[in-house]
């Protein structure tokens, strides 16, 4: 089974986003070194607890400074955007780095609706068009000229990167088989009903310009540490982390263990995090592996996305080094 990763490019508490993308540098050679499989990070806008808002231009900072894992996004979201602009984009970071790249898309929101109205010059982006989006996308991508104006996405190589649509519901998962896309599965957003979704994009998958067989993995959180009882503890920042923003408070950081831990639940909120564990896979190496191995089982997939958020960052280092061991093993 093939491990990835998503790194969100988290703000930990008391740090800045210079910090959090020297982190994500540094967790991108880490994890190169490791054998880790693909790289994403994703798009967020107007938040103070994730820096990344230009994914794309994180990719060709990372594929400079990683060797051989695969960087990607994860994803551009594609309906605030040209689908010929993201393309060229694209095509520039596959001639840079060809073989290496991916593009995943999605098309959620990535903030408030005030923030959906500053992309879009004042107005509200048509999500009815993202699959005609998509189409035009993959079609520029592999050399087309798909409303015959004698237009090509430039520059034009002998490879292409592929289009994974990121979703999390059974909605997207019929899309991207429809449009003959590979397809990944957010876990780490919605627990429920993955497999489902799956099911549906590879009985319904249909050949494409881009792939003849339906390709997909799942993403989900993990906290791996040597103890059970450790991994609890370091997962206690992102289980407060989690239900504040499901509260609605302002996204400011992710607190450090020994505050989060020292968190006063209500019954209520107790019950939250227990829901919300099922978005996550927390223990120690022997206990990670199998409930990985179980997940990719359930979703009949041969990889799966690592969504690591520790504080402090040494911890996160380390989480990925004893999950890629104990694959080794």
């Amino acid at each position: 089974m093939k491990l990835s990763v998503l790194d969100q490019s988290p703000v930990l508490t008391g740090q800045n986003p210079q910090d959090a993308f020297q982190q994500t540098t540094e967790l991108a050679k880490h994890v190169d070194q490791l054998g880790y499989h693909r790289y994403w990070v994703s798009e967020h806008h107007s938040t103070q607890s994730l820096a990344g808002s230009a994914p794309e231009v994180l990719v060709a900072h990372l594929a400079a400074n990683t060797k051989h894992i695969r960087i990607g996004t994860g994803g551009v979201l594609l309906p605030h955007y040209s689908a010929y602009k993201v393309a060229e984009a694209f095509r520039v970071l596959e001639t840079l780095y060809p073989g290496r790249i991916d593009l995943g898309i999605g098309r959620a929101p990535g903030g408030m609706p005030n923030v959906n109205y500053a992309l879009n010059d004042g107005s509200f982006p048509n999500v009815e068009k993202y699959p005609d989006q998509v189409r035009e996308l993959m079609a520029y991508l592999h050399g087309q000229d798909p409303y015959h104006l004698d237009v090509r996405a430039t520059p034009q190589s002998e490879t292409a990167p592929p289009v994974w649509m990121l979703g999390s519901s059974g909605t997207s998962a019929r899309l991207a088989a429809d449009l003959g896309a590979s397809y990944s599965f957010a876990h780490f957003i919605n627990g429920f009903g993955g497999t489902r979704a799956m099911d549906r994009y590879k009985n319904h998958f249909s050949p494409s310009i881009q792939q003849l067989e339906p390709k997909g993995n799942v993403s989900v959180f993990v906290v791996c540490a040597e103890t059970e009882e450790h991994a609890e503890y370091l997962a206690s920042s992102l289980d407060v982390s989690i239900l504040k923003i499901e509260q609605g408070a302002k996204r400011e950081g992710f607190p450090p263990p020994e505050e989060a831990s020292q968190y006063p639940f209500s019954i209520f909120e107790k019950e939250r995090v227990r829901e919300n564990r099922q978005r996550m896979i927390v223990g120690n190496p022997e206990q990670v592996k199998e409930r990985l191995e179980h997940l990719a089982r359930a979703y009949n997939v041969d990889e799966i996305i690592v969504n690591t958020i520790i504080n402090p960052f040494e911890e996160r280092l380390r989480s990925y080094e004893l999950l890629a061991n104990a694959f080794k093993a």
